[in-house]
């Protein structure tokens, strides 16, 4: 089975990825790897690497990796514990760093398992609408279309999206395919779409970052993405997600900063 993010190893410490229309998202003439997907390779390259599961990572996002192109991931050992191992992911294109990530990994047993914020009531997957991808992508920015994305059947959403702030999403792959740290890492970054829902625009921004944090990850095909866009000033955005299985489990968290971009209101743009 071939993982949404596909890696290759190259050495014991050095993966690539391939920058394919199938990783990618952009407006016209700018396409280039989802970031949520660039953190994603590196989890997976971590994960192989030590031959543990991720607690958490986060991913500062410094340029961008266009299509066609070729990221090399190298793996650094920052401390590696009986419990816990922590690393470091530098990815670059040449001698250009694209992404910079840092992640601990571990397993502890014989401790509390319980978490206090239970999924909202949202109406099942097949009782949901299709979300459209905003703003309009180049015809060779593909990612979603390897996405199920649903949104609530509501007029209202919208206005009470941006009065709260709060939306929600189910995604799944259309591929059948493991939902495990990496996968939630790419679902992960819809973030900041939610934030341009929040300010009323067709679109949100480019990642700053987008932190991961993983609780427990249970089998699902649905994952549940319970958004809310937290503030916005001086041409930046924050907000938060987290990240439900179908049978309510919270499996993780994840949080994000963004550079807004301008884009027409969310009634203006087509789908």
């Amino acid at each position: 089975m071939t993982h949404f993010v596909p890696i290759e190893r190259v050495s014991e410490h050095r993966y690539a990825v391939r920058v394919t229309e199938a990783l990618c998202v952009g407006p016209a003439g700018q396409v280039f790897l989802f970031g949520g997907a660039g953190l994603g390779a590196a989890i997976l390259a971590l994960e192989q690497s030590f031959e543990r599961g991720l607690v958490w990572a986060t991913a500062q996002y410094v340029s961008f990796a266009r299509l066609g192109s070729t990221l090399e991931l190298d793996v650094s050992v920052a401390q590696a514990g009986r419990s816990v191992t922590q690393a470091t992911v530098t990815g670059h294109i040449g001698d250009q760093t694209i992404i910079n990530v840092m992640g601990a990994l571990g397993e502890r047993d014989g401790y509390p398992d319980q978490h206090w914020r239970d999924m909202p009531d949202m109406p099942p997957p097949e009782e949901c609408e299709e979300e459209p991808q905003r703003p309009p992508q180049d015809p060779s920015a593909q990612l979603r279309r390897g996405l199920d994305v649903r949104a609530r059947r509501d007029p209202d959403r919208h206005a009470e999206t941006m009065r709260t702030g709060r939306s929600q999403l189910w995604i799944r792959q259309k591929r059948a395919g493991p939902v495990d740290a990496a996968t939630l890492a790419l679902f992960a970054d819809f973030v900041p779409g939610a934030i341009g829902g929040a300010l009323g625009s067709g679109g949100g921004g480019n990642s700053l970052d987008n932190s991961l944090r993983i609780r427990k990850i249970v089998p699902t095909e649905w994952v549940l993405c319970d958004v809310q866009a937290q503030a916005a000033a001086r041409g930046f955005g924050h907000g938060h997600m987290r990240l439900y299985a179908a049978d309510g489990t919270l499996m993780a968290t994840a949080s994000q900063s963004i550079v807004l971009r301008s884009y027409p209101p969310i009634g203006a743009a087509k789908a």
